[in-house]
Protein backbone atom coordinates (compact mmCIF):
# COMPACT_ATOMS: atom_id res chain seq x y z
CA UNK A 1 0.00 0.00 0.00
CA UNK A 2 1.27 3.45 -0.76
CA UNK A 3 2.64 5.61 2.39
CA UNK A 4 0.47 8.43 3.63
CA UNK A 5 3.46 10.81 2.72
CA UNK A 6 4.00 9.76 -1.06
CA UNK A 7 -0.08 9.78 -1.40
CA UNK A 8 -0.55 13.42 -0.62
CA UNK A 9 2.87 14.38 -3.30
CA UNK A 10 0.19 12.52 -5.58
CA UNK A 11 -2.66 14.28 -4.51
CA UNK A 12 -1.04 17.44 -4.29
CA UNK A 13 0.24 16.78 -8.08
CA UNK A 14 -2.89 15.61 -9.42
CA UNK A 15 -4.65 19.18 -8.33
CA UNK A 16 -3.99 20.25 -11.63
CA UNK A 17 -5.37 17.76 -13.48
CA UNK A 18 -8.04 19.20 -16.45
CA UNK A 19 -10.95 16.41 -15.00
CA UNK A 20 -10.23 17.02 -11.58
CA UNK A 21 -10.20 20.66 -11.42
CA UNK A 22 -13.64 21.78 -11.34
CA UNK A 23 -13.89 20.04 -8.03
CA UNK A 24 -10.92 21.22 -6.62
CA UNK A 25 -11.37 25.04 -7.52
CA UNK A 26 -14.73 25.42 -5.40
CA UNK A 27 -13.48 23.97 -2.14
CA UNK A 28 -9.81 26.24 -2.35
CA UNK A 29 -12.04 29.27 -2.90
CA UNK A 30 -14.14 28.42 0.17
CA UNK A 31 -11.30 27.78 2.27
CA UNK A 32 -9.51 31.32 0.70
CA UNK A 33 -12.65 33.32 1.75
CA UNK A 34 -12.92 31.57 4.82
CA UNK A 35 -9.33 31.65 6.16
CA UNK A 36 -9.10 35.57 4.77
CA UNK A 37 -12.40 36.67 6.58
CA UNK A 38 -11.36 35.10 9.83
CA UNK A 39 -7.75 36.80 9.38
CA UNK A 40 -8.55 40.08 8.65
CA UNK A 41 -11.33 40.17 11.54
CA UNK A 42 -8.61 38.60 13.91
CA UNK A 43 -6.05 41.47 13.08
CA UNK A 44 -8.31 44.42 13.23
CA UNK A 45 -9.58 42.89 16.57
CA UNK A 46 -6.33 42.52 17.61
CA UNK A 47 -5.18 45.78 16.41
CA UNK A 48 -8.05 47.48 18.61
CA UNK A 49 -7.07 45.35 22.10
CA UNK A 50 -3.31 46.93 20.98
CA UNK A 51 -4.51 50.01 20.85
CA UNK A 52 -6.48 50.13 23.90
CA UNK A 53 -4.94 48.20 26.11
CA UNK A 54 -1.21 48.72 25.52
CA UNK A 55 0.24 52.14 26.35
CA UNK A 56 2.77 54.20 24.50
CA UNK A 57 5.96 53.72 26.29
CA UNK A 58 5.23 49.42 25.74
CA UNK A 59 4.78 49.94 21.97
CA UNK A 60 7.84 48.69 21.22
CA UNK A 61 5.98 44.73 22.34
CA UNK A 62 3.77 45.27 19.09
CA UNK A 63 6.68 43.57 17.32
CA UNK A 64 6.15 40.47 19.41
CA UNK A 65 2.40 40.59 19.48
CA UNK A 66 1.21 40.61 15.89
CA UNK A 67 3.93 37.79 14.86
CA UNK A 68 2.24 35.42 17.56
CA UNK A 69 -0.74 36.30 16.42
CA UNK A 70 -0.14 35.08 12.99
CA UNK A 71 1.41 31.62 14.71
CA UNK A 72 -1.37 31.48 16.70
CA UNK A 73 -4.05 31.62 13.37
CA UNK A 74 -2.49 28.85 11.39
CA UNK A 75 -2.22 26.53 14.26
CA UNK A 76 -5.57 27.04 15.71
CA UNK A 77 -7.20 27.24 12.11
CA UNK A 78 -7.33 23.66 11.79
CA UNK A 79 -10.01 23.06 14.78
CA UNK A 80 -12.15 25.83 13.68
CA UNK A 81 -12.13 27.55 9.97
CA UNK A 82 -11.09 24.06 8.26
CA UNK A 83 -14.10 22.33 10.04
CA UNK A 84 -16.66 24.93 8.96
CA UNK A 85 -14.88 24.84 5.03
CA UNK A 86 -14.92 20.70 4.94
CA UNK A 87 -18.65 21.10 6.15
CA UNK A 88 -19.02 23.53 3.29
CA UNK A 89 -17.44 21.50 0.86
CA UNK A 90 -18.47 17.79 1.37
CA UNK A 91 -20.38 17.11 -1.32
CA UNK A 92 -17.33 18.86 -3.80
CA UNK A 93 -15.15 16.49 -2.05
CA UNK A 94 -17.52 13.69 -2.74
CA UNK A 95 -16.97 14.37 -5.97
CA UNK A 96 -13.87 14.65 -6.13
CA UNK A 97 -13.32 11.08 -4.50
CA UNK A 98 -15.14 9.90 -7.21
CA UNK A 99 -13.63 11.66 -10.33
CA UNK A 100 -10.14 10.44 -8.80
CA UNK A 101 -10.92 7.05 -9.39
CA UNK A 102 -12.13 7.97 -13.15
CA UNK A 103 -8.78 9.54 -13.69
CA UNK A 104 -6.52 6.09 -12.33
CA UNK A 105 -8.50 3.99 -14.37
CA UNK A 106 -9.95 2.22 -11.76
CA UNK A 107 -12.77 0.14 -11.92
CA UNK A 108 -16.16 2.23 -9.94
CA UNK A 109 -18.58 0.10 -7.65
CA UNK A 110 -21.98 0.13 -10.00
CA UNK A 111 -23.90 1.47 -6.60
CA UNK A 112 -25.88 4.58 -6.42
CA UNK A 113 -23.76 7.53 -5.51
CA UNK A 114 -24.61 9.97 -2.19
CA UNK A 115 -26.97 12.85 -2.54
CA UNK A 116 -25.18 15.69 -1.38
CA UNK A 117 -28.16 15.96 1.74
CA UNK A 118 -26.34 12.31 2.47
CA UNK A 119 -22.71 13.68 2.37
CA UNK A 120 -23.62 16.59 4.58
CA UNK A 121 -25.31 14.50 6.87
CA UNK A 122 -22.35 12.08 7.26
CA UNK A 123 -20.47 15.18 7.67
CA UNK A 124 -22.17 16.17 10.29
CA UNK A 125 -21.98 12.65 11.93
CA UNK A 126 -18.33 12.91 11.45
CA UNK A 127 -18.51 16.46 13.74
CA UNK A 128 -20.39 15.66 16.08
CA UNK A 129 -18.29 12.40 16.81
CA UNK A 130 -15.32 14.76 16.72
CA UNK A 131 -16.71 17.31 19.30
CA UNK A 132 -18.52 14.61 21.90
CA UNK A 133 -15.11 13.02 22.18
CA UNK A 134 -13.44 17.04 22.46
CA UNK A 135 -14.42 17.78 26.01
CA UNK A 136 -13.01 14.73 27.76
CA UNK A 137 -9.76 15.59 25.93
CA UNK A 138 -9.51 19.57 27.18
CA UNK A 139 -10.56 18.53 30.79
CA UNK A 140 -7.30 16.03 30.65
CA UNK A 141 -5.26 19.70 30.23
CA UNK A 142 -6.23 20.87 33.88
CA UNK A 143 -5.05 17.06 35.69
CA UNK A 144 -2.34 18.02 37.06
CA UNK A 145 0.76 15.09 35.71
CA UNK A 146 -1.96 13.68 33.01
CA UNK A 147 -1.63 17.43 31.13
CA UNK A 148 2.01 16.51 30.52
CA UNK A 149 0.68 13.56 28.08
CA UNK A 150 -2.23 15.46 27.06
CA UNK A 151 -1.04 17.15 23.97
CA UNK A 152 -0.06 13.96 22.43
CA UNK A 153 -3.26 12.67 23.36
CA UNK A 154 -5.16 15.43 21.67
CA UNK A 155 -2.61 15.28 18.04
CA UNK A 156 -3.52 11.74 18.08
CA UNK A 157 -6.93 12.09 18.42
CA UNK A 158 -6.81 14.83 15.45
CA UNK A 159 -5.21 12.97 13.66
CA UNK A 160 -7.78 9.86 13.62
CA UNK A 161 -10.74 12.62 13.11
CA UNK A 162 -8.80 13.85 10.10
CA UNK A 163 -8.33 10.60 8.68
CA UNK A 164 -12.10 9.47 9.39
CA UNK A 165 -13.02 13.46 7.27
CA UNK A 166 -10.93 12.49 4.59
CA UNK A 167 -10.91 8.71 3.77
CA UNK A 168 -14.64 8.87 4.38
CA UNK A 169 -15.23 10.63 0.90
CA UNK A 170 -13.93 7.87 -0.77
CA UNK A 171 -15.90 5.13 1.71
CA UNK A 172 -18.79 6.79 1.24
CA UNK A 173 -18.56 6.67 -2.81
CA UNK A 174 -18.63 2.33 -2.20
CA UNK A 175 -21.38 3.00 -0.24
CA UNK A 176 -19.39 2.60 3.21
CA UNK A 177 -21.35 4.44 5.62
CA UNK A 178 -19.91 6.67 8.82
CA UNK A 179 -20.56 3.51 11.65
CA UNK A 180 -18.80 1.41 9.22
CA UNK A 181 -15.91 3.77 7.96
CA UNK A 182 -14.28 3.68 11.61
CA UNK A 183 -13.94 0.19 11.54
CA UNK A 184 -13.08 -0.51 8.12
CA UNK A 185 -10.27 2.23 8.81
CA UNK A 186 -9.13 0.83 12.41
CA UNK A 187 -7.78 -2.41 10.19
CA UNK A 188 -5.14 0.60 8.71
CA UNK A 189 -5.00 2.57 11.91
CA UNK A 190 -1.25 2.78 11.59
CA UNK A 191 -1.94 4.45 8.06
CA UNK A 192 -4.55 6.34 9.04
CA UNK A 193 -2.70 7.87 12.04
CA UNK A 194 0.37 8.64 9.86
CA UNK A 195 -1.86 10.35 6.88
CA UNK A 196 -4.02 12.12 9.36
CA UNK A 197 -1.13 13.53 11.40
CA UNK A 198 0.54 15.04 8.07
CA UNK A 199 -2.87 16.54 6.68
CA UNK A 200 -2.83 18.13 10.24
CA UNK A 201 0.51 19.77 10.28
CA UNK A 202 -0.11 20.72 6.80
CA UNK A 203 -3.47 22.63 8.02
CA UNK A 204 -1.53 24.73 10.48
CA UNK A 205 0.82 26.26 7.42
CA UNK A 206 -0.16 29.07 5.82
CA UNK A 207 -0.85 29.05 1.79
CA UNK A 208 -0.68 25.08 1.97
CA UNK A 209 -3.51 24.88 4.21
CA UNK A 210 -5.20 26.40 1.30
CA UNK A 211 -4.64 23.45 -0.89
CA UNK A 212 -4.31 20.48 1.64
CA UNK A 213 -7.86 19.45 2.33
CA UNK A 214 -8.81 18.88 -1.91
CA UNK A 215 -5.33 17.05 -1.72
CA UNK A 216 -6.05 14.83 1.37
CA UNK A 217 -9.38 13.67 -0.56
CA UNK A 218 -7.14 12.55 -3.38
CA UNK A 219 -4.50 11.21 -1.17
CA UNK A 220 -7.10 9.30 0.78
CA UNK A 221 -8.83 8.00 -2.05
CA UNK A 222 -5.49 6.79 -3.62
CA UNK A 223 -4.80 5.20 -0.60
CA UNK A 224 -7.88 2.83 -0.41
CA UNK A 225 -7.50 2.04 -3.91
CA UNK A 226 -4.23 0.61 -3.35
CA UNK A 227 -5.52 -1.27 -0.49
CA UNK A 228 -8.18 -3.06 -2.18
CA UNK A 229 -6.33 -3.88 -4.86
CA UNK A 230 -3.90 -5.64 -2.65
CA UNK A 231 -6.37 -7.35 -0.80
Amino acid sequence: MISAASSLIQGLKLLTTPALRPFVIMPIVINLILYSVALVLGYFYLHHLVVQMIPAWLSWLTWLIYPLFFITFGLIGFFTFSLMANLIAAPFYAKLAEKTLHVIGATLLEIQQPSAKEVWLSELQRLRYSLTHTLPLLILFVIPVVNLIAPVLWFGFSAWCVALEFFGYAQENRGVLFAQQQVELKTMKLQALSFGGLVTLGQSLPILNIVIAPAAVIAATLQLHSKASES
